[in-house]
């Protein structure tokens, strides 16, 4: 199984508020939903705990109802890295579902977190049976393509400032994400451990984004005030840094 087995022994039913947060459930048909919401379980998972890991077969399709998620790997020598978080409305893993693979990479939480599952079968006859079904996870690829090619350049910057933005940017893209909104509900030191800079460095960066009116930082949380200004900003300001 994906899931620690003291994890799996907690899933119940969701309720209807925690199916209401669920973005696809409401493209399905009467008959699909039916079927989906049988199927469906949560879970809180802790920090430490494992949702997904790497090298165990997929059996489920997971999506965060509340918390957030850290998507990572390791390597032989032990290090770590951090692909992305996955915070409220965010549903992953749909690429290995989809070819039933085992997990390439560690899906852990950094907070207590909700997390969702569907089972990879009702997974598939979603897809074989609902067109809105398959257009969401048609939208899903799509843009997680678009976000790892992004996270693929964040590795290559060497601005804190920029990387910090960018990885900001990610977290509120409202196609993966829809139940972030405008506030992001995040510490200092989680976004650290994100983006990959040490709490302090975060904490400046997250000042001079403030300072530019890209971002709010809020009691407990972050609020986005432009997003195309914050994601625009973020390539006028590398670029202008690259000689000529």
């Amino acid at each position: 199984m994906p899931l620690d087995s003291s994890l799996h022994q907690r899933r119940r039913a969701l309720t209807a508020g925690e199916l209401d947060a669920i973005p696809w459930i409401h493209l399905l048909a009467p008959q699909e939903r039916e079927r989906a919401v049988a199927d469906l379980k949560i879970a809180e998972a802790s920090p430490g705990e494992y949702v997904c890991r790497m090298g165990r077969p997929a059996t489920y399709w997971f999506g965060v109802v509340d918390g957030l998620l850290k998507m990572s790997s390791d390597n032989e020598h032990g290090q770590t890295m951090t692909f992305t978080g996955v915070p409220p409305g965010g549903w992953f893993g749909e690429g290995t579902a989809l070819k039933r693979e085992a997990y390439r990479y560690n899906i852990q939480p950094l907070r207590n977190s909700h997390v969702a599952g569907l089972h990879v079968d009702t997974f598939h006859w979603l897809l074989d049976h609902s067109i809105g079904f398959n257009r969401f996870i048609m939208n899903q690829l799509n843009e997680r393509l678009g976000q790892f090619i992004a996270a693929r350049e964040i590795d290559r910057m060497t601005n804190p400032d920029i990387r910090v933005a960018r990885s900001l940017a990610t977290l509120f893209n409202p196609v993966l994400y829809p139940g972030v909104g405008e506030v992001l509900r995040i510490t200092q030191q989680e976004l650290a451990y994100l983006v990959g800079l040490s709490r302090q460095r975060v904490n400046e960066a997250l000042t001079t984004l403030a300072e530019q009116g890209s971002i709010r930082v809020e009691y407990g949380g972050l609020r986005v005030l432009d997003l195309p200004a914050l994601r625009s900003h973020v390539f006028s300001k590398e670029t202008s840094r690259k000689p000529a």
